[in-house]
C-alpha cells in the first residue's frame, strides 16, 4: 500500500519537526551523529552532483542504513567488493566490482527514483526518509511515531520492529532518528531546506498587526554565550528561541543560551542583534 504526501501529512511533518526536542540524555549522542556526517560532507556532495539529491538526505540514509560505513553499499549494507546479494540484489547493474561508494550510493538513489526534481521541501524530505524505511509504523502501529525519524526525541518513547515482521511494544530504538539529526543540522546552520523562505523577509516584523508573530514577541534576552544561573533568565531565553523558531526558515535549539545563533536569528527577524552582542556596536 502506497502512502501519498497529502496536505494533511505535510502539516503533520511540519508540526513534528518544529516541535522536535532532543531528550537530555541523548544530546551528546545526537551531536556525535551530526559531527560524523559533517566530517564526510564532501563525499555526500559528490552523490548530489551525480543525482541532484541533497547531501543531507544521502548522509542521513547512509547513517541509518549502514552506520555511515563507506565499505558497504548504501542499498542494503552488502560489501562494495561485489554486487549486492541481499534485496535489492545485483546492484549496481553496470560497472565492475569493487565499486566506489559514491557510484553505489548514486545507484541507490536512482533505484528509489530520487533526483533533483523530487520534492525536497521539509515535508518532502521527511516523507522520503520514512518511505525509505517503509510504512510499517504508520500502517500497522500508528500509535508509535517511526523511530527511524524521531528516536532520541520527545516524539518517541518505545515500540519498534525487532526483526522483519516482528513487533515489540516495549523495545526501544538505540539509533538516533534521521529527522532529529536533520533538525540539529538546520539549527546549526549546516544545511537548509528547499521550501524555507529567506529570513530577510521578516525584517519589518515589529510593524505586523495584532495577531501576527510580532504581537506575541517575548521579552528580549541579553546576548551571552553560556546559560544563566538564574532559572528565570534561562526560561526567558527559551521563550525567545521558541518564538524565533516560529518563523519559517529559522530553527533554534531551545537551550536557554542566547548566543550568536540566537542573536543572528533575532537580527533576521527584527533587523537588530540582541542587546549586548558586540557585533551591534
Amino acid at each position: 500500500m502506497a502512502i501519498r504526501l497529502t496536505d494533511s501529512l505535510r502539516r503533520e511533518y511540519q508540526r513534528l519537526f518544529e516541535s522536535c526536542e532532543i531528550l537530555a540524555k541523548r544530546q551528546a549522542a545526537v551531536e556525535q551523529s551530526v559531527e560524523r556526517l559533517l566530517a564526510h560532507r564532501d563525499r555526500y556532495r559528490a552523490v548530489t552532483e551525480r543525482r541532484g539529491v541533497p547531501w543531507h538526505f544521502v548522509a542521513l540514509v547512509h547513517s541509518m542504513e549502514s552506520g555511515s560505513s563507506f565499505r558497504c553499499h548504501l542499498h542494503n549494507g552488502d560489501p562494495l567488493s561485489a554486487r549486492t546479494v541481499q534485496v535489492p540484489a545485483g546492484r549496481p547493474k553496470h560497472g565492475s566490482p569493487p565499486f566506489d561508494w559514491e557510484v553505489s550510493a548514486a545507484d541507490a538513489m536512482a533505484l528509489k527514483r530520487l533526483d533533483g526534481d523530487t520534492d525536497w521541501s521539509l515535508a518532502g524530505t521527511l516523507y522520503q526518509l520514512e518511505r525509505y524505511n517503509g510504512w510499517g509504523y504508520r500502517m500497522y502501529h500508528p500509535h508509535v511515531l517511526s523511530p527511524y525519524l524521531w528516536s532520541f526525541s520527545t516524539h518517541y518513547t518505545s515500540g519498534r520492529y525487532v526483526a522483519d515482521g516482528r513487533w515489540s511494544d516495549s523495545a526501544v530504538s538505540r539509533q538516533c532518528g534521521a529527522a532529529v539529526v536533520l533538525r540539529r543540522l538546520v539549527e546549526r546552520g549546516e544545511t537548509d531546506l528547499a521550501d524555507q523562505p529567506a529570513a530577510t523577509l521578516y525584517a519589518q516584523v515589529a510593524a505586523k498587526p495584532a495577531g501576527d508573530n510580532g504581537s506575541q514577541r517575548p521579552l528580549v534576552s541579553r546576548h551571552r554565550m553560556r546559560r544563566s544561573r538564574r532559572d528565570v533568565e534561562t526560561e526567558k531565553a527559551q521563550r525567545l528561541q521558541h518564538w524565533l523558531t516560529s518563523f519559517p526558515g529559522i530553527f533554534l535549539k531551545a537551550d536557554g543560551i542566547p548566543g550568536d545563533r540566537t542573536s543572528d536569528a533575532y537580527r533576521l527577524v527584527t533587523g537588530h542583534y540582541l542587546p549586548g552582542d558586540p557585533r551591534a556596536e
